[in-house]
């Protein structure tokens, strides 16, 4: 029987070879009609034999699926047919519609068209461009949809006649592949130095001078796929000293880049699941154990125990590193904490006092996209920052919704997120907003996303917090209904949104500050979350904190909060003195915050676990200030100890009328008894760990028996902590607690937006 049906697919289907897949299989089984990308994703018409359809649909969604598809939707309709119809086309792209359809990530260059690349026979042989429909710039590119290359910034560089051949070649891997280009008429490579004046102009001599700039301890402004690098010979620790001195960065781990595992094998401890992961399409900064006497310079990552490398993804990265280049720090090219550059001009003004020469090409980066950072929880990769290869990758809901949303965010590691009928898409991320460039950023890439997306928010939902720049700027937009959300609650319904579940679950949510529904500085919760409503079941008992935002970056501060909380009227300062001298060496400094504390001045009450952590870590001597965020933190678990199973005393107060609380004191009296006997360090800092495990775990057990629950959901910057969230996994797990976690969002600020968006969508739904 024939018949003619249309189907309309969504998901990622726009710019990954979808429609050429399509023409082929139906061109295989005689099947006629049409396909065309439009706004919503894509759009077939097939007509034929009914069981060849239905062939049709099965090997689409299977064998015939291109390698970076994937269908979140498929729904058919039965049509008239068509008389006279003999062949399968590609129509011309639709414009009109409602943007559903999915802007593909971009994408690290594939097997195939490297093997061209190193082929001399090739026209395309040593060109650092070279793509094709599995691999190669999508979202960075993109200015708007549908995704066709006069909506791209390739619509700059017209295709010669051997690519222009390819691209309407049914047969070819470059079948309708956007960003097509070769030596001839694409983009081009060229070298500068740091005022701007020409070095080279040719692409072989370009990028060997390059290398032998960057082997002679140079620095080098290299233009990538989402902006520059700032590169660096990461065997060169003079090199990488002064690439800190420059870029204002003293402290922070620099990220590397090699080009095969075996490199990186030398210098880091390689699982098989990091190297598929480092291989994968995606190709993030993985964060991989550090081998024991690595020549990696000292400068790149004192003080962590992790290295972040990742592979070449890029065809001028495979081919500088040809040039017997071992191993690059790769490191956004910007000033320490600005958004990452991506233009030509303002990359000589802003990083011409940092880079001693720049390697440029002219293909227009439209949105400028950090490189993603991920690690491994449970054997399982999980995000701890989502940009390149992730980004815009939505989140999909179970059903549509009636209004657009618009999630602000938080101001640290900031990222937003819309909600657009099932998706909710997030950015990647922008940044701290504190940063005036950085909050400039994140205004224009809300209204990038908002555009490329067609999204007109009705819903707009942000922080409780009254001083976050993300809050106030949602709170200035006209004519919507404004929903505030607490800080907390959004962490756990992140993971909600991303597990697809609408809860109750036991949310444990920890980090080192978040607004409280009380006033008080949230940091760490245990909370019964749904995205309807959350109760908070217990915290970490309140504890004093000096100095407002100074007490993030000075341990002394939760430092001598905490002593004051442990010991009381019975706390003096030259008690002391022995451990606080070296946290604060002026004097004067700890007895202006402990009268600060003692009068209560400029100091709130806390349930901050990360703080926790800032002062155990000072305590151990790691250090007394965090000159960037969880630096005392990341020291702390860097040095723990291998196979200790012991741990501190704590107490759970369940005393009627008011929340569970989680009492560290016996655990503070302890940790400074062992430090005073000489305990090493390593074994302390494994104790504490193993203390807030087991503390979490009796708030989670105390959660069930309260409220017949049995889902814990952890999220919040601490869960950073891998050795924290794997024990914490590990215990809940033994006993009986089904365990979700933050993977496709970071658990730190990075996710709330996503979590902010959720409970919008729900009250929208519920309200509709």
């Amino acid at each position: 029987m024939i018949k003619r049906q249309k189907i309309f697919i969504t998901g990622c289907v726009q710019g990954v070879g979808f429609r050429p897949a399509v023409y082929k299989t139906a061109r295989r089984l005689g099947l006629s009609g049409i396909v065309c990308n439009d706004s919503w994703g894509v759009t077939i018409e097939l007509q034929g034999e009914e069981e060849k359809i239905a062939e049709f649909l099965v090997r689409l969604q299977s064998e015939d699926r291109p390698p970076l598809a994937e269908i979140k939707s498929c729904e058919t309709v039965d049509i008239a047919i068509i008389d006279a119809e003999d062949k399968f086309t590609i129509k011309a792209s639709e414009s009109q519609g409602t943007a559903l359809s999915q802007v593909t990530a971009d994408m690290a260059v594939c097997r195939d068209c490297l093997a061209e690349m190193a082929d001399k026979n090739d026209f395309r042989y040593a060109y650092p461009f070279i793509n094709c429909t599995n691999c190669g710039p999508r979202y960075s590119i993109v200015k708007s949809i549908p995704y066709d290359r006069a909506n791209t910034t390739m619509s700059a560089f017209a295709m010669c006649d051997k690519c222009a051949a390819q691209y309407i070649d049914v047969a070819d891997r470059r079948f309708h592949a956007q960003p097509v280009a070769c030596g001839e008429c694409g983009p081009k490579v060229w070298l500068l130095d740091s005022k701007g004046k020409t070095i080279k102009t040719q692409t072989d001599s370009s990028i060997a001078e390059t290398a032998r700039l960057l082997l002679n301890g140079k620095i080098v402004a290299i233009k990538g796929l989402g902006g520059f690098h700032l590169a660096v010979d990461a065997l060169n620790n003079q090199a990488v000293l002064r690439l800190r001195e420059r870029k204002k960065r003293d402290h922070k781990p620099f990220a590397m880049m090699a080009d095969s595992i075996e490199r990186i094998k030398k210098y880091a401890i390689v699982s098989e699941s990091a190297e598929m992961l480092l291989k994968s399409p995606q190709s993030p900064i993985v964060l991989l154990p550090k081998k024991k006497d690595s020549p990696i310079a000292t400068a790149v990552a004192e003080g962590v125990g992790a290295f972040g490398f990742m592979l070449c993804y890029a065809p001028l990265h495979l081919l500088l590193f040809k040039q017997n280049i071992e191993v690059l720090v790769m490191t956004s090219g910007n000033i320490s904490d600005e958004p990452l550059i991506c233009e030509n001009e303002r990359a000589l003004e802003m990083l011409g006092c940092v880079a001693d020469a720049f390697l440029m090409h002219d293909r227009e980066i439209y949105r400028q996209v950090d490189d993603s950072i991920v690690h491994f929880v449970g054997g399982q990769p999980v995000l701890l920052r989502r940009a390149r290869g992730y980004v815009p990758t939505p989140i999909f809901l179970n059903k549509n919704r009636s209004q657009d949303i618009f999630a602000a965010g938080g101001d640290l590691k900031n990222t937003f997120c819309f909600g657009k009928q099932n998706q909710l898409i997030c950015s990647e991320h922008i940044g701290d907003l504190e940063d005036a460039q950085s909050y400039h950023h994140y205004i224009n890439s809300i209204e990038h996303l908002r555009k490329l997306f067609e999204v007109e928010p009705k819903t707009i939902v942000c922080d409780l917090h009254p001083g976050y720049l993300s809050t106030q700027y949602a709170l200035s937009m006209p004519d919507v209904s404004m929903l505030q959300v607490q800080h907390h609650w959004a962490h756990i319904a992140s993971v909600l949104a991303e597990h697809n579940l609408d809860g109750p679950v036991i949310g444990l949510a920890a980090d080192g500050t978040g607004y409280g529904a009380d006033g008080a500085i949230w940091g760490c919760e245990c909370l019964i979350a749904s995205l309807d409503d959350f109760e908070r079941l217990g915290h970490l008992a309140y504890y004093p904190l000096a100095g407002a935002d100074k007490a993030a970056r000075e341990a002394v501060r939760p430092v001598l909060g905490l002593l004051k909380k442990t010991y009381g009227d019975d706390f003096e300062l030259d008690k002391f003195k022995w451990l606080l001298e070296q946290i604060e060496p002026d004097a004067g400094k700890q007895q202006m915050v402990s009268e600060q504390l003692e009068k209560q001045i400029n100091t709130v009450e806390t349930s901050s676990l990360g703080r926790v952590f800032d002062a155990v870590a000072a305590m151990l001597g790691l250090g007394g200030y965090n000159h960037f965020e969880a630096q005392l933190p990341m020291a702390l678990e860097a040095i723990i100890e291998s196979g200790i199973e012991e741990c501190y005393d704590f107490e759970i107060d369940s005393r009627a009328g008011r929340p569970l609380q989680l009492d560290l004191r016996k655990m503070v009296e302890q940790l400074i008894y062992d430090i005073q006997q000489g305990t090493a360090g390593g074994v302390i800092s494994a104790k504490f760990h193993n203390t807030i495990a087991a503390g979490l775990l009796e708030m989670a057990k105390a959660a069930r028996e309260s409220k017949k629950i049995k889902t814990v959901a952890l999220s919040g910057g601490v869960f950073c902590n891998r050795y924290l969230i794997n024990r914490c996994v590990k215990l809940l797990k033994k006993n009986d607690f089904c365990v979700l976690f933050n993977r496709l969002v970071p658990s730190n600020d990075g996710g709330i937006s996503l979590g902010q968006a959720a409970i919008a969508a729900n009250i929208v739904k519920r309200e509709a």
